[in-house]
């Protein structure tokens, strides 16, 4: 294999077949590799609450994943960014953790890209002064990080002195979290309201959750009060966010909002042209073109398709035939396909909602608010999956049909009465099918 990167890719994606996908997306795909010596591989995570989850449910995953990959027995050992280098300010540690590869030079710029294209250079070209905020949105896949990273990286290369911060919504939720219960949220304002540019991707993620809100409409204030720059990205627009304050959906609207579609054929061929370029593997015109025919909605599928036929040409030492392509395809296609939405992916999110373990959702405690976040879960259940009412009891460790339906009468009689409740249900509800 070419490189750890590489590597880490590769199993990332074996990981995936083997999780959730929200799950994925909140522990695997924040791991950044940092080093491999002998039979040991360092991976990196944002903070030490993401490194212990990620150590007690996943770490046996990712080392079934790099042996099987590699062919000899590994040992994974996860490092948070503040224990990879406790010496080196923030800015400067997370340039050197964070994602260098993507940048305008390689972001293929189309039809459907073009004006988030043009406004993430502006941006990057003149902080705060442009457009502020910046928010970004469109559907999974479409490039939007690429674009967060592009900025973070010509920043990091023409003004060299900036504090730039890329963080996901749900890193400033466990942070904030971690702060009130260590009581250290001075210190949590220090870090956060102080940098020169905030990029925070899938901000749609802080829809429902009072304290994170509450906490962001402060940071976004005082940033933009000091003149420094916030660039947001999210699946939908900040009006269908539905559990989103008013004040931060206004805020959110203040600035340019760029939206992303997907790529038309050109496009999906330049695409691929250039991860095969960057990969060092020469992909002919008809692999190309059968490929962009093919898939056509995700920019990180083809890029996935490039990647298997890179990691099989090194691995086999021979250049991938149309069978291969085709194969490639069809685990593609396999893999990232919607996951099916099961009871612990909504459970997973009503928990990071309503700030109620998935335990205790689980369980058969009768407080009060642990009462509420599990019967919103079941309802949600019962309107994503269509269970049986005695289904969703199994589920919830062992409740009868008459609990559930209880649960289900009681939520649709609190949905009517508060909209807000209707609308951070309607959130969960869309969250749990993305």
């Amino acid at each position: 294999m070419e490189s750890l990167e590489q590597c880490f890719e590769i199993v990332s994606e074996y990981c995936k077949a083997n999780m959730s996908e929200t799950s994925h997306s909140l522990f695997i795909k924040p791991l950044k590799p940092v080093s491999m010596a002998d039979d040991v591989i360092t991976l990196s995570i944002t903070s030490d609450w993401l490194k212990n989850t990620v150590q007690e449910r996943y770490l046996n995953l990712l080392q079934n994943g790099f042996t099987e990959l590699l062919g000899f027995p590994i040992t994974v050992k996860i490092e948070s960014i503040s224990s990879v280098s406790q010496n080196i300010p923030l800015s400067q540690n997370l340039a050197a953790i964070g994602d260098t590869t993507n940048t305008f030079e390689n972001f293929v710029v189309g039809p459907g890209n073009r004006f988030a294209h043009a406004a993430a250079q502006a941006v990057a070209s003149n902080p705060a002064a442009a457009y502020n905020p910046l928010f970004i949105y469109g559907g999974s896949g479409l490039g939007k990080t690429h674009l967060l990273f592009a900025i973070k990286n010509e920043l990091a290369k023409t003004r060299p002195d900036m504090n730039v911060m890329y963080i996901q919504s749900e890193t400033f939720t466990n942070e904030l979290i971690t702060a009130i219960s260590q009581g250290s949220t001075e210190s949590f304002h220090n870090k956060y309201r102080t940098v020169d540019a905030l990029l925070v991707d899938d901000v749609q993620f802080i829809g429902g959750k009072e304290s994170t809100q509450e906490e962001f409409f402060h940071t976004f204030n005082a940033l933009t009060t000091a003149g420094k720059q916030i660039v947001l990205t999210s699946d939908r627009p900040p009006k269908e966010i539905k559990s989103l304050t008013e004040r931060l959906q206004t805020r959110f609207e203040s600035g340019l909002m760029a939206d992303i579609t997907p790529p038309e054929y050109e496009t999906r061929v330049s695409i691929l042209k250039r991860k095969a370029e960057e990969l060092g593997y020469p992909i002919s015109d008809d692999i190309a073109q059968y490929i962009a025919d093919n898939i056509k909605d995700n920019i990180r599928q083809l890029e996935g398709i490039v990647k298997k036929l890179s990691a099989l040409r090194i691995m086999e030492n021979s250049s991938p035939s149309i069978s291969d392509v085709q194969n490639a395809i069809k685990d593609i296609m396999r893999d990232e396909r919607p996951v099916p939405v099961t009871v612990d992916k909504i459970i997973t999110e009503v928990s990071r909602t309503f700030d109620i373990s998935e335990d205790d959702i689980k369980s058969q405690k009768r407080d009060a608010e642990i009462v509420n976040a599990r019967q919103i879960a079941m309802y949600v259940t019962r309107e994503v999956t269509g269970l049986t009412h005695e289904s969703i009891g199994e589920k919830f460790g062992g409740k009868d049909h008459a609990t559930v339906t209880h649960s289900l009468k009681k939520v649709r009689q609190m949905m009517d009465n508060d909209p807000r409740l209707k609308d951070m249900v309607e959130d969960i509800i869309t969250n749990s099918r993305n």
